[in-house]
């Protein structure tokens, strides 16, 4: 029986508008690091890569995952480092990019390969920098890759908060039936359990103080507020509400950096996409 084709996941509107995010950034992000001399070199890291490609829900079409946008950013990426833990897709991956000796593909735990082999070929003491694309389906990276990137400074993320994950699965309307397993995952996504205090507030009643559940922007605030003031990431603008076509929020795409200027052109690229999630 010869061997099924690879097909390739399918993604929403959403899902290419981050896209699109992304491959501006990249471009004006590889244009700075490559007229600063300083600058020894500037790496793309995509933590969550897939295939390369992807299908798109809207149209059916063939849509460039974000590993191949980055390639062909001019001025070029010196180095890519491309992760995922789905062996099927890191074969893609590694067919799309034979050839290109600037491409190392990991087939792994992203949560392991950042911190064992990735970031430290990104040291600030060794004038390298890095982009850092962290786009998981569920709570999947923990606080400790990001707490790492925000105090090496030389590493600027963009990061998908999952927001409906928590909803479905941490963030209960009793707090008193978060499942254990949940929570302690919920644990090593925001770094600690002060997310009970994010997630839930004491509101006045009749029958006096009740807990309820707090908004998904009071979450996505107090989440932005540990990024600067606990991994130490210096500019950390509002992030894009990602929405489906009904308008839920599936995700917060956040952006973290030490460079005031990075800030200033994910802050202008976000104002001109907060509004399209919704078709």
């Amino acid at each position: 029986m010869s061997k099924k084709a690879f097909q390739p996941d399918e993604i929403g509107y959403w899902s290419e508008i981050k896209l699109d995010i992304i491959r501006k950034y990249a471009t004006a992000y590889s244009t700075i690091m490559a007229k600063q001399p300083s600058i020894k070199r500037h790496t793309y890291i995509d933590a969550f890569a897939g295939a390369g490609q992807h299908i798109s829900k809207t149209t059916g079409d063939f849509v460039q995952g974000s590993p191949l946008n980055a390639l062909q950013v001019t001025p070029p990426f010196k180095e890519l480092h491309l992760i995922d833990l789905d062996g099927e897709k890191v074969g893609e991956l590694r067919k799309l990019t034979a050839g290109d000796k600037r491409v190392m593909v990991h087939e792994g735990d992203c949560n392991e390969v950042l911190l064992r082999d990735v970031f430290p070929r990104c040291l600030y003491r060794d004038y390298h920098r890095a982009l850092c694309l962290l786009d998981p389906y569920k709570l999947n990276v923990k606080w400790d890759v990001l707490r790492t990137a925000g105090q090496m400074e030389s590493i600027e993320v963009f990061y998908n908060f999952m927001i409906m994950d928590a909803n479905m699965n941490m963030f209960r309307h009793d707090s008193s039936k978060v499942e254990p397993a949940q929570a302690a995952r919920m644990n090593l996504a925001w770094g600690d359990d002060s997310w009970r205090s994010a997630a839930y507030q004491m509101a006045p009643s009749l029958f006096g103080d009740v807990e309820e559940k707090a908004s998904n922007e009071a979450v996505a605030e107090a989440f932005r507020d540990r990024l600067k003031n606990v991994a130490g990431f210096k500019y950390v603008p509002d992030p894009i509400p990602m929405r489906n076509s009904k308008g839920a929020t599936i995700y917060y795409l956040f952006f973290a950096s030490q460079n005031k200027t990075g800030e200033s052109i994910v802050r202008n690229i976000f104002d001109a996409y907060r509004n399209k999630g919704i078709s």
